[in-house]
């Protein structure tokens, strides 16, 4: 990969720091991931998806908020239940801003690779 390519992901990621900063500490915690992945499968009432888990309503709702200021999650009230729902958006640029860290680091062991082909080859030369 060309370095100026590099260096056009680097800013694009410098720039979205704060908000890959607040996905990533969301999904860094087990019971927020289980949401998730249990929302990717539709949209689900806080009672619904509380079920699951070993802890109090007011805990599980600090997940749901964590989750909600990541913008991962929506939620909406309507009368008295509260639906939560997935932000499939803001996973896209998550998994997009984890293909560029792969395309980075496959580009630094690439050249990692040919550097020591290169002097094996020459020390074989030798």
């Amino acid at each position: 990969m060309p370095i100026g390519e590099l260096r056009a992901m680097v800013r694009r990621m410098e720039n979205h720091a704060s908000g890959f900063d607040a996905a990533f500490h969301a999904l860094a915690d087990r019971t927020r991931r289980a949401v998730v992945t249990r929302l990717m499968s539709g949209p689900a009432p806080v009672k619904q998806l509380a079920q699951p888990f070993a802890m109090g309503l007011p805990a599980f709702l600090k997940h749901l908020r964590v989750l909600e200021d990541s913008r991962l999650i929506v939620t909406e009230k309507q009368g008295r239940i509260r639906t939560c729902r997935i932000r499939p958006e803001r996973l896209l640029e998550t998994e997009a801003w984890l293909a560029e860290q792969l395309a980075l680091w496959r580009a630094s062991t690439d050249r990692l690779a040919a550097y020591v082909e290169n002097e094996m080859s020459e020390d074989d030369a030798a």
